[in-house]
């Protein structure tokens, strides 16, 4: 059997790119072991900010027959992570009993290797505390015992209004995120960077886009 590994699987057709994800877990860890994300020109003509988790929004199509689609990205989690061996001190590893990459604040120096080899770019500087920082998976909360049983999942997916996140371990059949992956067709980011992200997306399927552009006839 394998190993725990805990991610994050999203689904694109539902998501509205409200950004509840984003305030969500930006409260929460700003609160938590991470805290405070700064923000050192929230306002400014160049405005800075960390934030572990971001919505990325595009339009895709050929006018008239265009689309917006809401992209959310954070740490993918990946089995074979390229940002830990290149941390000189150590800082940034793989927890063994569930799979998710976290930073140690304490070792980090602030070097930027790691987000050099992110390829997702993902790993973000916090300018105030000069320390590399990144979705946790709300790690923190997962484990907390003190939270009812139905609480202790990623702010991110507690806080999303249309159910577009699902979270759990991917390699447990009998988890909901993993049936969730097998009914949906979930699929990985590059696979070509052979990282093996753990984090799936379900792709977008809009019948009312197929319809208007004649792809659903094409299909049939």
């Amino acid at each position: 059997m394998k190993k725990k590994q805990l991610a994050l699987a999203i689904d694109l057709n539902v998501c509205v790119g409200c950004h509840a994800c984003v305030t969500s877990c930006k409260q929460w860890n700003t609160s938590g072991s991470a805290g405070p994300l700064a923000d050192k020109r929230p306002y400014d003509e160049d405005p800075t900010g960390t934030f572990f988790n971001r919505v990325q929004t595009y339009e895709v199509g050929e006018y008239p027959h265009t689309q917006v689609v809401h992209f959310p990205k954070s740490c993918l989690h990946c089995e074979d992570p390229p940002c830990v061996p290149v941390c000189p001190t150590g800082a940034s590893y793989k927890r063994k009993e569930d799979g998710i990459v976290l930073v140690d604040y304490d070792k980090c120096i602030g070097c930027g290797y790691c987000s050099w080899a992110c390829p997702w770019g993902v790993r973000e500087m916090d300018e105030k505390n000069k320390v590399m920082t990144k979705c946790t998976l709300c790690v923190d909360r997962v484990y907390d015992e003190a939270l009812p049983e139905s609480e202790r999942k990623p702010a991110c997916v507690l806080a999303c209004p249309t159910n577009a996140r699902f979270f759990g371990d991917i390699n447990d059949p009998a988890s909901e995120i993993a049936q969730a992956i097998q009914e949906n067709d979930g699929y990985q980011l590059m696979p070509e960077w052979e990282t093996n992200p753990s984090n799936y997306y379900f792709s977008r399927k809009n019948k009312a886009y197929d319809a208007m552009t004649g792809k659903d006839e094409a299909a049939s």
